[in-house]
């Protein structure tokens, strides 16, 4: 599965890649030059952080794609400034320097989500930063974490 490398997690812990993961999670590329990510993107995912918080594995990854490749020494400085002192992200941040990882997983462009099932399932890819994108990737997380809140409570049961 293509997936950043653990030195390529610029801030935050290295998530392992979804095929490992017990519960959902959403992965979005994004570009500091790409306004839709800056202004309406990574506020959603912040946003989620705060209504799911540990239910759910989410990560941004930023991404050359569709963007002017920069070396990697052009690009973390000013990425690390935007994700500690200006948007204070609580979430993992990856470098997609060529991207490779963005191009694999077929992204349209950026902002682009990936939601994965448990266990690494591709559920939905949607491009754009929009409100009817961010309100299919809301209920779709919703829905998950529902399950798996209801899934938890069966085994509690049982016990």
């Amino acid at each position: 599965m293509l997936w950043p490398a653990p030195e390529d997690f610029v801030s935050g812990p290295a998530l392992p890649p979804p095929t490992g993961w017990t519960q959902p999670g959403l992965v979005m590329t994004f570009n500091l030059e790409c306004p839709g990510c800056v202004s309406r993107g990574i506020p959603f995912l912040k946003r989620l952080h705060a209504e799911f918080g540990d239910q759910v594995h989410l990560l941004a990854v930023h991404t050359s794609y569709g963007h002017r490749p920069l070396p990697r020494e052009g690009v973390e400085p000013t990425l690390l400034r935007f994700v500690r002192d200006f948007a204070r992200l609580p979430f993992p941040v990856a470098l997609d320097l060529d991207g490779r990882f963005a191009q694999g997983w077929q992204t349209e462009g950026t902002p682009h989500w990936l939601a994965f099932a448990p266990g690494g399932a591709l559920l939905r890819s949607v491009y754009g930063s929009q409100d009817n994108a961010q309100t299919r990737l809301e209920y779709l997380l919703a829905e998950w974490v529902a399950r798996d809140s209801a899934a938890r409570g069966q085994a509690e049961a049982e016990e």
